[in-house]
């Protein structure tokens, strides 16, 4: 007996910890055993940052029936991983926080799974919450299903009340006791998810909706065996893009086959229709190729990737403090990690550039690329990387580029923010409607190129109160030319340590980005200019000794605290002509050409 299920819902809405509390429930964890927090966010980011960035895949025991629970990320810039999961079950569990109800990402992923016509459970979670309101929100969910046009089948669904942080869940709306545990909700999938259709005896068809990498395997693919069964040892074919109907298949004996227990992976002899399986061997697999039995192939429907919205360049740190912070320099070291990315995420695209040193990166957006950038810097590597540029499209031989959707959930008083931010960056407000007692939520469209450092705004200015989702909608004609930073660059003329008697000239003309003692080279960007022109300084200057003493002069230096650049403000700040040097320990802005005559040369050209 099997049952697949994916958990999907708004950012922060509970997924991850609900899976957690549902791995106790069932004895995956023994009582005894120390289990860290959200055990599914296994990357460090995904931790820090509190968002799950990799759909993943756990497997538990109830009675006598096995539930395949798949984890689900909340964020639009993953969102091609949630699709992909839907293609893996048969039922959705749908969690919504019983105060702030449904939300952008909310209606995202349910349109899919209603799309895929697959049954969902409702859970209204977090209902211990002092401001939970369950009985709105499940109106709201109601309205909802009816506002994305359900079928009359899907609109009759069972709703239970959970706290997942304490593993605790009821039938119905109501707040559960302390003697409650999950039972209600592993009960309500096997109810009423069904179990997986396809003829286990029939000729082998096997879906691969994601990928993974192993030091040790190479390329994995993770997927679904539709019909048939899959089993180590046998000959199997792969069928891909490129197979078109009559050719043969490129096929191979399959050697190792893997399947979810818990949260591990386990080697199996065989995986029948329905199960989820993982499996090696083949370096050359894509998402959507189908795993089929090689005396009768027969390819499944594709599925579709997003396309990637954004590039940039990544290339061997040139800086004159090359190589002092890092482990792995060389552009064969990069070259062999971004290829590794690819293995096993499928929305980033590399790309040949005129400098071999230099590698093009295309991903879904903004935080996708700094996710993989932060992960690059904490393994070693050091790398420059260049301001993000959208892809454009020729379509009707006009230029294009790509319009993004958005929605954002922030409280009255921001409403104004949000608009006034919206305004030079091309974008408009569809629709303006209230929310949550105290907040608005704006849908607008914006074109892409324009909220590159949107998201850190936004948060900045509302301190961290808003809440941001994002999109592709298509495409737009070229909305011309958009507003960047208000300031020009202060660079540095030479290298040394920086001086506080210099940075205190300095923080009269603009913002700084350092402090006195740190390392700068010629090229360097130290700060940002009040006035728009780029300025030319001396940051090492020591004051010079002499034997005359006034009062005034001898008063202590008093420095602003300078401006702190993470990843996100560096990339939001580089002007077409600047990188961000990224290293181990130290995040960087410089000059694409570091000696002033050559860049002097270069705007004469």
């Amino acid at each position: 007996m099997l049952r697949n299920v994916a958990l999907v819902a708004h950012v922060d809405h509970g997924k991850t910890t609900l899976v957690d509390a549902l791995l106790r429930a069932t004895g995956v964890f023994a009582a005894h055993e120390q289990l860290t927090e959200r055990v599914m966010d296994n990357v460090d980011q995904e931790r820090e940052r509190g968002i799950t960035i990799l759909a993943k895949a756990a497997s538990v025991q109830w009675g006598d029936v096995r539930i395949n629970l798949v984890d689900t990320p909340g964020h639009a810039d993953f969102g091609g991983e949630v699709e992909r999961s839907l293609a893996l079950v048969d039922g959705v569990l749908l969690l919504v926080d019983a105060a702030e109800g449904p939300l952008p990402q909310t209606r995202y992923v349910l349109s899919k799974a209603l799309e895929a016509e697959l049954p969902v459970v409702v859970v209204l979670n977090k209902v211990d919450r002092s401001d939970a309101r369950p009985t709105e929100v499940l109106d709201e969910i109601e309205q909802l299903f009816l506002d994305l046009e359900a079928p009359l089948d899907l609109l009759d669904f069972p709703v239970l009340s959970a706290v997942a942080r304490d593993g605790l869940a009821v039938d119905g709306v109501g707040m559960p006791g302390d003697e409650d545990d999950l039972s209600p909700l592993l009960d309500a999938i096997v109810t009423h998810v069904p179990a997986p259709t396809g003829d286990a005896e029939a000729p082998l068809q096997a879906m691969v909706t994601n990928l993974d990498a192993s030091d040790y395997l190479g390329r994995l693919a993770v997927g679904r065996v539709v019909r048939g069964t899959l089993r180590r040892g046998t000959t199997v074919a792969l069928l891909d893009e490129e197979t078109a109907e009559g050719q043969t298949p490129l096929t191979r004996k399959l050697t190792t086959l893997m399947g979810f227990e818990g949260v591990q992976r386990v080697d199996v002899d065989q995986r029948v229709a329905g199960d989820l399986f993982v499996l090696a061997g083949f370096p050359e697999v894509e998402i959507g190729d189908t795993v089929a039995d090689p005396a009768t192939p027969e390819a499944l429907v594709r599925l579709s990737v997003d396309e990637p919205v954004l590039r940039m360049t990544f290339g061997v740190n040139t800086s004159p403090l090359a190589g002092t912070e890092g482990t792995y320099l060389t552009s064969r070291h990069l070259r062999e990690r971004l290829e590794r990315e690819v293995l096993g995420n499928v929305s980033i695209r590399l790309a040949e550039t005129d400098s071999p040193e230099v590698i093009e990166v295309a991903g879904r957006g903004e935080l996708q690329l700094a996710v993989l950038i932060e992960a690059m810097r904490r393994e070693g590597y050091e790398l420059q990387v260049s301001r993000p540029e959208v892809v454009v499209r020729e379509i009707d031989g006009q230029r294009h580029e790509p319009l993004e959707r958005g929605v954002t959930d922030v409280p009255d008083e921001h409403v104004g923010t949000v608009t006034q931010a919206l305004a030079p960056r091309k974008g408009r407000v569809t629709d303006l409607r209230p929310g949550d007692p105290g907040r608005t939520v704006i849908t607008w469209e914006a074109p892409a190129r324009g909220l590159i450092g949107f998201r850190s705004l936004l948060l900045t200015a509302t301190r961290g109160t808003a809440l941001l989702h994002t999109h592709h909608a298509g495409w737009v004609p070229w909305a011309g030319e958009l507003p960047h930073r208000q300031g020009g660059a202060m660079i540095a003329d030479r290298s040394g340590a920086t001086t506080a008697y210099a940075l205190d000239n300095l923080q009269q003309r603009g913002e700084l980005f350092v402090k006195p003692g740190e390392t700068v080279y010629e090229g360097m960007i130290v700060g940002e200019n009040a006035r728009a022109d780029d300025m030319v300084v001396n940051a090492v200057r020591a004051k010079e000794k002499t034997n005359i003493r006034t009062h005034s002069h001898d008063d202590g230096v008093k420095l602003a605290a300078p401006r702190e650049v993470t990843l996100e403000s560096a990339i939001e700040f580089l002007a077409d002509d600047e990188l961000v040097e990224v290293t181990p320990a130290s995040i960087r802005i410089r000059k694409r050409l570091l000696a002033e005559p050559d860049r002097r040369r270069q705007r004469k050209r």
